[in-house]
């Protein structure tokens, strides 16, 4: 009679232990997509959206689509937007995910040149007040460090929940504002033997103030924006012994002339993301009321230490704090087709967002106004991960975007002084068309500064196929 007892005890025994191991070493089966509306036929790679839970009640969301070539042991690639406050599901519905928005809003269809093509990328929505990423506590205001652990943290939770990659390739990547989130993050992760981290990438990063801020007014000149009185105001009154100061420059005349370059730069109506395109939704201005809702259409990055802009952002939070709803959307895009899409119901429980969370809009006000920018460049980090000698770096940038424009990144990577492996030369790609040249390139001992010729600040999205040709040959270590 014992006999069949201890029997079934050791059947339910095996039953836990062989539910255990499985349960520790494969992806959280109820974050799994299993429908997506929007598509005329389902993936034939897995993807899971859901919540990386880190410190003091922070949820932040994630959607992770497995490599669509060999996700065994293919690299895992984390994706971050900017902002700061802009959310990463942009990255994914509009640059490089697997599957792009159309503009009904409605409608997805499949991304010949996306990167889970070679790659399994993780779109992270950081931090949390950023789309569909919420706090207990609802408390937005966070800086560069308190975000740069949470992305640490839910690095740290997402190989928890999907431990059958954690011996993967990690690589970093990111954009924009993303220049300071992600080297800040790589700080922590190369301290971390568990986490497999081989490189980073930065597309159009602001890796220093001082250095976007001088650069772009070269930029602006030489692109035909000042004109010849402006441009011989800005030498007489901010250049001294051959050296020009446009950052933080305290001669009146320097600041008025500045005051100049700004308006023609950021409120003529010119597209800061890319000078050659036009104004999606027509020229408007940088603050508006629309039905009872302030509209900011300024993500407060461009000269950050003139005078002019410390007053600008001062009225900003002042509007913010009288109005009851509060709108970011970046000047000159058009984020409505993402946002109908993700805010439909059907699409927000097909990916498991939690009733806690806000309706999903491109940027948030809230984090942006309340944001503590504690870097005013990463230097220090870029040098930590070189001084590895084992990470491949890549900072590239398309050559027409003025919110971060190619020489100030190319003046930053010259400014860390690394062995010069290869001098600047075109790179080439293939297209319909044949062999072409992609942009420039120059290549030092362990870091990468390249350009996208004719793109402006979302390469993906301007120069798709030369996009995924450098993404491929980064994460391959294939020369560029």
């Amino acid at each position: 009679m014992s006999l069949p007892v201890r029997f079934q005890m050791q059947v339910l025994i095996w039953c836990y232990l062989l539910t255990f191991v499985l349960s520790a070493d494969a992806a959280p089966a109820t974050d799994e997509v299993t429908y997506l509306p929007g598509l005329q036929k389902q993936p034939s790679f897995r993807h899971y959206s859901g919540y990386l839970s880190v410190a003091d009640g922070k949820h932040l969301h994630y959607w992770f689509v497995e490599s669509q070539n060999n996700p065994s042991s293919d690299p895992v690639v984390l994706w971050l937007n900017g902002g700061p406050g802009c959310s990463s599901l942009d990255g994914l519905l509009t640059e490089h995910g697997p599957f792009l928005i159309q503009d009904d809003g409605v409608t997805l269809q499949y991304n010949p040149y996306a990167w889970n093509k070679i790659a399994s990328v993780l779109y992270l929505e950081s931090p949390v007040g950023v789309g569909f990423s919420y706090s207990d506590d609802k408390n937005y205001s966070t800086n560069d460090t308190e975000v740069s652990m949470n992305n640490y943290l839910a690095l740290k939770e997402f190989f928890r929940l999907f431990p059958e990659f954690s011996k993967n390739e990690l690589f970093l990547t990111g954009e924009s504002y993303g220049g300071i989130y992600i080297p800040t993050l790589a700080e922590r992760v190369m301290e971390d033997a568990s986490l497999n981290l081989q490189g980073v990438a930065v597309g159009n990063g602001m890796s220093s103030y001082e250095m976007n801020d001088n650069s772009l007014v070269y930029f602006a000149y030489y692109h035909g924006l000042l004109g010849s009185r402006l441009w011989t105001n800005l030498q007489m009154f901010c250049c001294r012994n051959g050296t020009c100061n446009f950052y933080d420059n305290h001669d009146e005349n320097c600041t008025a002339s500045v005051s100049e370059v700004q308006n023609i730069v950021y409120s003529s109506g010119l597209n800061i993301y890319n000078l050659y395109a036009s104004c999606a939704g027509g020229v408007g201005r940088r603050v508006s009321v629309e039905q009872g809702e302030l509209v900011i259409r300024d993500l407060g990055n461009l000269f950050i230490n003139h005078q002019q802009t410390q007053l600008w952002k001062q009225k900003l939070r002042g509007l913010a704090s009288v109005h009851l709803s509060t709108r970011l959307d970046p000047p000159c895009t058009n984020s409505t087709p993402s946002s109908l899409y993700l805010n439909n119901p059907y699409v927000r429980k097909a990916l498991h967002i939690s009733p806690d969370a806000l309706d999903w809009v491109i940027c948030s006000a809230v984090v942006n106004l309340n944001y503590g920018r504690l870097y005013m460049d990463v230097r220090k980090q870029y040098l930590k991960l070189l001084s590895a000698l084992k990470y491949r770096v890549l900072v590239y940038n398309g050559d027409v975007d003025m919110a971060c424009n190619f020489m100030g990144d190319e003046w930053f990577v010259e400014s860390l002084h690394q062995q010069v492996e290869v001098q600047r030369r075109p790179w080439l790609y293939n297209d319909e068309g044949g062999r072409q040249v992609g942009g420039f390139v120059k290549e030092f001992d362990n870091i990468a500064f390249l350009t996208v010729k004719g793109s402006g600040h979302m390469v993906p999205t301007d120069k798709p196929i030369a996009a995924f040709t450098m993404f491929s040959r980064f994460i391959k270590r294939q020369p560029y």
